[in-house]
Protein backbone atom coordinates (compact mmCIF):
# COMPACT_ATOMS: atom_id res chain seq x y z
CA UNK A 1 0.00 0.00 0.00
CA UNK A 2 1.53 3.31 -1.21
CA UNK A 3 -0.94 5.75 -2.65
CA UNK A 4 -2.61 7.80 0.22
CA UNK A 5 -5.22 10.44 0.27
CA UNK A 6 -5.86 13.17 2.72
CA UNK A 7 -9.15 15.28 3.01
CA UNK A 8 -9.05 18.04 4.70
CA UNK A 9 -5.89 20.12 4.77
CA UNK A 10 -5.89 21.93 7.96
CA UNK A 11 -3.81 22.01 10.89
CA UNK A 12 -3.70 18.85 11.69
CA UNK A 13 -4.28 17.07 7.70
CA UNK A 14 -1.39 19.30 6.75
CA UNK A 15 0.53 17.59 9.60
CA UNK A 16 -0.92 14.26 8.09
CA UNK A 17 0.25 14.89 4.69
CA UNK A 18 3.72 16.65 5.60
CA UNK A 19 4.60 13.00 7.46
CA UNK A 20 3.09 10.51 4.98
CA UNK A 21 5.16 12.57 2.34
CA UNK A 22 8.39 12.13 4.61
CA UNK A 23 7.95 8.97 4.71
CA UNK A 24 7.81 7.88 1.11
CA UNK A 25 4.44 7.65 0.29
CA UNK A 26 2.64 9.60 -3.07
CA UNK A 27 0.11 11.66 -1.25
CA UNK A 28 -2.96 12.72 -2.88
CA UNK A 29 -4.88 15.50 -0.80
CA UNK A 30 -7.87 17.85 -1.22
CA UNK A 31 -9.46 20.76 0.55
CA UNK A 32 -12.09 23.57 -0.10
CA UNK A 33 -9.40 26.17 0.61
CA UNK A 34 -7.25 27.14 -2.89
CA UNK A 35 -4.26 28.23 0.02
CA UNK A 36 -4.23 24.78 1.61
CA UNK A 37 -4.60 23.24 -1.69
CA UNK A 38 -1.27 25.44 -3.25
CA UNK A 39 0.53 24.48 0.65
CA UNK A 40 -0.02 21.08 0.23
CA UNK A 41 1.47 20.85 -3.38
CA UNK A 42 4.31 22.59 -2.19
CA UNK A 43 5.46 20.12 0.31
CA UNK A 44 5.47 17.36 -2.48
CA UNK A 45 1.37 16.34 -2.33
CA UNK A 46 -0.49 15.69 -5.35
CA UNK A 47 -3.94 18.25 -5.72
CA UNK A 48 -7.02 16.55 -6.21
CA UNK A 49 -9.74 18.05 -7.83
CA UNK A 50 -12.71 16.22 -5.53
CA UNK A 51 -12.96 14.19 -3.21
CA UNK A 52 -14.18 10.75 -4.94
CA UNK A 53 -10.67 12.06 -7.31
CA UNK A 54 -8.36 10.87 -3.79
CA UNK A 55 -10.79 8.02 -3.87
CA UNK A 56 -9.80 7.22 -7.24
CA UNK A 57 -6.09 7.00 -6.46
CA UNK A 58 -5.27 6.05 -3.26
CA UNK A 59 -5.39 2.79 -1.64
CA UNK A 60 -5.91 4.54 1.80
CA UNK A 61 -7.37 7.66 2.52
CA UNK A 62 -7.38 9.87 6.04
CA UNK A 63 -10.29 11.97 6.52
CA UNK A 64 -9.55 14.97 8.83
CA UNK A 65 -12.89 17.20 8.84
CA UNK A 66 -14.40 19.25 11.42
CA UNK A 67 -18.03 17.40 11.92
CA UNK A 68 -19.77 14.45 11.36
CA UNK A 69 -21.93 15.38 8.42
CA UNK A 70 -18.96 16.92 6.67
CA UNK A 71 -17.46 13.25 7.43
CA UNK A 72 -20.66 11.68 6.02
CA UNK A 73 -20.85 13.24 2.70
CA UNK A 74 -16.81 12.68 2.10
CA UNK A 75 -16.91 9.57 2.75
CA UNK A 76 -20.47 8.10 1.88
CA UNK A 77 -22.85 8.67 -1.63
CA UNK A 78 -20.36 10.33 -4.40
CA UNK A 79 -17.63 10.68 -1.86
CA UNK A 80 -14.93 8.15 -1.56
CA UNK A 81 -17.34 5.24 -1.69
CA UNK A 82 -18.22 6.09 -5.08
CA UNK A 83 -14.55 5.43 -6.34
CA UNK A 84 -12.39 3.40 -4.29
CA UNK A 85 -11.37 0.26 -5.25
CA UNK A 86 -12.68 -3.35 -2.92
CA UNK A 87 -9.86 -3.66 -0.34
CA UNK A 88 -9.16 0.15 0.37
CA UNK A 89 -9.29 1.62 3.72
CA UNK A 90 -10.52 4.54 5.48
CA UNK A 91 -9.15 6.20 8.15
CA UNK A 92 -11.33 8.23 10.01
CA UNK A 93 -9.24 10.67 12.04
CA UNK A 94 -11.69 13.14 12.66
CA UNK A 95 -13.39 13.59 15.87
CA UNK A 96 -17.42 13.15 15.34
CA UNK A 97 -20.15 11.48 17.47
CA UNK A 98 -19.91 7.67 18.06
CA UNK A 99 -23.06 7.63 16.56
CA UNK A 100 -21.98 9.20 13.37
CA UNK A 101 -18.71 7.03 12.79
CA UNK A 102 -21.16 3.73 13.56
CA UNK A 103 -23.50 5.08 10.44
CA UNK A 104 -20.43 5.46 8.72
CA UNK A 105 -19.53 2.05 9.10
CA UNK A 106 -22.51 0.44 8.41
CA UNK A 107 -23.15 2.97 4.76
CA UNK A 108 -19.31 1.13 3.87
CA UNK A 109 -21.08 -2.28 4.25
CA UNK A 110 -20.93 -4.60 1.48
CA UNK A 111 -18.56 -1.71 -0.54
CA UNK A 112 -15.38 -3.73 -0.13
CA UNK A 113 -13.84 -0.50 1.71
CA UNK A 114 -12.57 -1.04 5.30
CA UNK A 115 -12.87 1.63 7.89
CA UNK A 116 -10.69 2.54 10.96
CA UNK A 117 -11.98 4.62 12.85
CA UNK A 118 -8.74 6.28 14.54
CA UNK A 119 -9.52 10.16 16.29
CA UNK A 120 -6.39 10.99 17.50
CA UNK A 121 -4.52 12.96 20.06
CA UNK A 122 -1.49 15.66 20.40
CA UNK A 123 -3.50 18.40 18.74
CA UNK A 124 -1.34 21.15 16.07
CA UNK A 125 2.54 19.56 17.59
CA UNK A 126 1.72 16.37 17.34
CA UNK A 127 0.23 16.15 14.25
CA UNK A 128 3.23 18.03 12.34
CA UNK A 129 5.29 16.47 14.21
CA UNK A 130 4.22 12.70 13.34
CA UNK A 131 3.94 12.18 16.99
CA UNK A 132 0.10 11.61 17.17
CA UNK A 133 -1.82 9.00 19.62
CA UNK A 134 -4.41 6.86 17.56
CA UNK A 135 -7.08 5.70 19.06
CA UNK A 136 -8.44 2.68 16.43
CA UNK A 137 -10.76 0.40 15.87
CA UNK A 138 -11.01 -1.84 13.13
CA UNK A 139 -10.82 -5.34 12.06
CA UNK A 140 -7.56 -7.42 12.06
CA UNK A 141 -7.19 -7.56 8.84
CA UNK A 142 -7.35 -3.45 7.96
CA UNK A 143 -5.41 -2.73 10.58
CA UNK A 144 -2.50 -4.99 9.53
CA UNK A 145 -2.86 -3.94 5.92
CA UNK A 146 -2.75 -0.02 7.59
CA UNK A 147 0.24 -0.69 9.90
CA UNK A 148 2.65 1.59 7.80
CA UNK A 149 0.53 4.15 6.82
CA UNK A 150 -0.58 4.37 10.51
CA UNK A 151 3.18 4.58 11.85
CA UNK A 152 4.16 7.30 9.67
CA UNK A 153 1.86 10.10 11.63
CA UNK A 154 1.91 8.61 14.92
CA UNK A 155 4.29 7.76 17.72
CA UNK A 156 1.33 5.64 19.72
CA UNK A 157 -0.91 3.62 18.02
CA UNK A 158 -3.98 2.07 20.91
CA UNK A 159 -6.02 -0.75 19.08
CA UNK A 160 -9.37 -0.02 20.83
CA UNK A 161 -11.79 -2.31 19.40
CA UNK A 162 -12.94 -3.84 16.20
CA UNK A 163 -16.14 -1.46 15.28
CA UNK A 164 -16.65 1.94 14.02
CA UNK A 165 -17.51 4.09 16.64
CA UNK A 166 -15.53 2.72 19.91
CA UNK A 167 -12.30 4.51 18.62
CA UNK A 168 -14.89 8.26 18.73
CA UNK A 169 -16.09 6.64 22.21
CA UNK A 170 -12.55 6.41 23.65
CA UNK A 171 -11.85 10.10 22.27
CA UNK A 172 -14.85 11.43 24.04
CA UNK A 173 -13.65 10.08 27.24
CA UNK A 174 -10.48 11.72 26.73
CA UNK A 175 -11.62 14.95 25.20
CA UNK A 176 -14.07 15.68 28.74
CA UNK A 177 -10.84 14.95 31.18
CA UNK A 178 -8.63 16.99 28.41
CA UNK A 179 -11.16 20.03 28.74
CA UNK A 180 -11.53 19.98 32.55
CA UNK A 181 -7.52 19.90 32.91
CA UNK A 182 -7.24 23.04 30.50
CA UNK A 183 -10.00 24.97 32.59
CA UNK A 184 -8.84 23.69 36.00
CA UNK A 185 -5.36 25.80 34.60
CA UNK A 186 -7.19 28.78 33.37
CA UNK A 187 -9.26 28.91 36.60
CA UNK A 188 -5.71 28.56 38.86
CA UNK A 189 -4.04 31.28 36.50
CA UNK A 190 -6.83 33.98 36.94
CA UNK A 191 -6.53 32.96 40.78
CA UNK A 192 -2.81 34.00 40.63
CA UNK A 193 -3.21 36.92 38.69
CA UNK A 194 -5.50 38.43 41.23
CA UNK A 195 -2.99 37.72 43.78
CA UNK A 196 -0.28 39.14 42.36
CA UNK A 197 1.83 35.65 41.29
CA UNK A 198 3.67 36.26 38.54
CA UNK A 199 3.74 33.98 35.59
CA UNK A 200 6.88 32.83 35.66
CA UNK A 201 6.70 31.95 38.90
CA UNK A 202 3.28 29.45 38.37
CA UNK A 203 4.83 27.68 35.29
CA UNK A 204 8.19 26.78 36.79
CA UNK A 205 5.99 25.46 40.03
CA UNK A 206 3.52 23.86 38.18
CA UNK A 207 5.81 22.25 35.51
CA UNK A 208 7.71 20.83 37.82
CA UNK A 209 4.71 19.48 40.46
CA UNK A 210 2.30 16.33 40.54
CA UNK A 211 0.37 18.70 37.93
CA UNK A 212 3.00 20.08 35.60
CA UNK A 213 2.14 17.84 32.13
CA UNK A 214 1.78 18.52 28.54
CA UNK A 215 -1.85 19.91 28.36
CA UNK A 216 -0.89 21.93 31.77
CA UNK A 217 2.31 23.72 30.50
CA UNK A 218 1.22 24.04 27.17
CA UNK A 219 -1.40 26.06 28.07
CA UNK A 220 0.07 27.85 30.57
CA UNK A 221 2.74 29.12 28.22
CA UNK A 222 0.29 30.43 26.08
CA UNK A 223 -1.78 32.31 28.74
CA UNK A 224 1.42 34.07 30.32
CA UNK A 225 3.25 34.87 26.85
CA UNK A 226 -0.37 36.09 25.69
CA UNK A 227 -0.39 34.67 23.16
CA UNK A 228 -4.40 33.62 22.31
CA UNK A 229 -4.98 33.15 18.77
CA UNK A 230 -2.70 31.45 16.07
CA UNK A 231 -1.45 28.63 17.95
CA UNK A 232 -3.27 25.72 15.98
CA UNK A 233 -5.71 25.32 18.94
CA UNK A 234 -8.50 26.86 18.07
CA UNK A 235 -11.20 26.59 20.72
CA UNK A 236 -14.28 25.66 18.16
CA UNK A 237 -12.61 22.05 18.16
CA UNK A 238 -12.12 21.77 22.16
CA UNK A 239 -15.84 23.06 22.46
CA UNK A 240 -16.92 20.82 19.54
CA UNK A 241 -15.39 17.98 21.49
CA UNK A 242 -16.65 19.13 24.88
CA UNK A 243 -20.46 19.09 23.79
CA UNK A 244 -19.57 15.64 21.87
CA UNK A 245 -18.52 13.84 25.48
CA UNK A 246 -21.67 15.76 27.02
CA UNK A 247 -23.67 14.50 24.38
CA UNK A 248 -22.44 11.10 25.08
CA UNK A 249 -22.78 11.26 28.59
CA UNK A 250 -26.60 12.19 28.52
CA UNK A 251 -27.58 9.61 26.45
CA UNK A 252 -25.92 6.91 28.94
CA UNK A 253 -27.51 8.97 32.01
CA UNK A 254 -23.77 9.78 33.25
CA UNK A 255 -22.97 12.66 35.00
CA UNK A 256 -20.22 15.09 34.34
CA UNK A 257 -20.20 17.33 36.24
CA UNK A 258 -16.34 19.09 35.64
CA UNK A 259 -16.97 18.35 31.83
CA UNK A 260 -20.35 20.06 31.76
CA UNK A 261 -18.55 23.23 33.76
CA UNK A 262 -15.89 23.07 31.31
CA UNK A 263 -17.73 22.99 28.15
CA UNK A 264 -19.72 25.83 29.65
CA UNK A 265 -16.55 27.94 30.15
CA UNK A 266 -15.17 26.99 26.66
CA UNK A 267 -19.09 28.61 25.62
CA UNK A 268 -17.83 31.89 27.05
CA UNK A 269 -14.86 32.05 25.57
CA UNK A 270 -15.86 30.78 22.48
CA UNK A 271 -18.89 33.27 22.51
CA UNK A 272 -16.71 36.41 23.27
CA UNK A 273 -13.46 35.37 21.67
CA UNK A 274 -14.84 33.77 18.56
CA UNK A 275 -11.39 33.76 16.65
CA UNK A 276 -9.17 32.58 19.94
CA UNK A 277 -7.82 29.88 20.69
CA UNK A 278 -8.09 27.16 23.83
CA UNK A 279 -6.34 29.28 26.12
CA UNK A 280 -8.62 32.67 25.55
CA UNK A 281 -10.99 31.43 27.88
CA UNK A 282 -8.56 32.75 30.30
CA UNK A 283 -9.39 36.04 29.37
CA UNK A 284 -12.79 36.00 30.52
CA UNK A 285 -12.09 35.13 33.43
CA UNK A 286 -9.56 37.98 33.88
CA UNK A 287 -12.34 40.35 32.79
CA UNK A 288 -14.16 39.56 35.63
CA UNK A 289 -11.75 40.20 38.24
CA UNK A 290 -9.60 42.75 36.82
CA UNK A 291 -6.12 40.93 36.36
CA UNK A 292 -4.27 39.11 33.97
CA UNK A 293 -1.59 37.14 33.96
CA UNK A 294 2.24 37.73 32.94
CA UNK A 295 5.22 35.67 32.58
Amino acid sequence: MTRVGVIGLGDMGSGLAKNLIKSGFEVTGFDLSQVRMTAFQEMGGLPAASVAEVGEGSDAVYVMVMNGDQAKAVILGDGLASTMKQGGVVLLTATIKASEARDIGAGLDGTGIDIIDSPVSGGFPGAQTGTLTMMAAGSDDAMERSKQVMEAVSKVIHRVGDDAGMGQTVKACLQSLIGSIFSATFEASTLAAKAGVTGETLFKVFSTSGAGCGITNTALENIIDRKFEGTGSHINTMYKDLTIAMDMARELGVPLFTAGTAMQLFQAGKTKHPSGDNWVVTRVMEDIVGAELNR
